[in-house]
């Protein structure tokens, strides 16, 4: 496990926006997750088994979705601070690092009416544009303060029904995760995991027997001197 007990810095890092995507199949019967290993040499939860996901690039906040999330996870992400332009680029982020770290597309078959920004082009590329539509806002999570590189991750979670490609055709991933798989849900804690995974994983097994948004999103806040849950209603 991350070590974060160690002292405080007198300056901690400064969070970046994350967005993670937890994609989920077989929720009828044995529902999986889809996860992969970080590098041995990574610089952020080094050989630990996560979702995709990653900081949000600039170049996000100003890719088209084809449709919005659903009003309600809209209202949470924006909620605590986020900026309102934010939101969107969230989305976008997630969808941009599920292709580029799995090679799946989350998105609607259609043309793009502007040049796709920088990160975008072998996305669109595909004839697809990203979507929001069918996406759930779950979790969000600060790092702590003791670790050199923080993030504030939101993690939103889609059934793997809404990909347009095989959800088991992983030839066109990047090499940031490797022995990239579904793992059944039972299962999951007999992996490496950061500890966070490890909490964000009963919200997942609460959401997937029932639709639509949360009751709530909690919140694992962390800054110098708190570490506490909080709930984003």
């Amino acid at each position: 496990m991350e070590n974060l007990d160690g002292p405080e810095p007198e300056v901690p890092a400064i969070p970046r926006d994350a967005a993670t995507l937890i994609l989920i199949r077989d929720r009828e019967t044995r529902p999986q997750v889809l996860m992969g290993q970080r590098g041995a040499t990574a610089s952020f939860f080094p050989s630990r088994f996560v979702f995709p996901g990653g900081a949000v690039d600039k170049s996000d906040w100003t890719v088209p979705l084809a449709a919005p999330m659903n009003a309600t996870c809209l209202a949470r992400l924006a909620r605590h601070d986020a900026e309102p332009d934010l939101t969107g680029g969230l989305v976008a982020a997630a969808i941009r690092e599920l292709w580029e770290e799995t090679g799946l597309i989350l998105g609607t078959p259609g043309g793009w009416d502007t040049t796709p920004p920088k990160g975008w082009e072998t996305f669109a590329a595909t004839g697809h544009r990203p979507t929001g539509e069918g996406l759930t806002y779950l979790f969000r999570a600060i790092t702590p303060t003791v670790l050199p590189k923080r993030f504030d991750a939101r993690f939103l979670m889609a059934d793997a029904a809404l990909l347009k490609t095989d959800p088991d055709d992983f030839s066109r991933a990047d090499s940031e995760l490797s022995y990239l798989q579904w793992i059944p849900l039972d299962e999951a804690r007999n992996f490496k995991l950061p500890h966070i995974t490890n909490v964000v994983l009963d919200d997942v097994a609460a959401a997937i027997g029932h639709d639509g948004p949360p009751e709530n999103v909690r919140f694992f806040y962390n800054a110098p001197g708190v570490k506490e849950y909080r709930s984003i209603a």
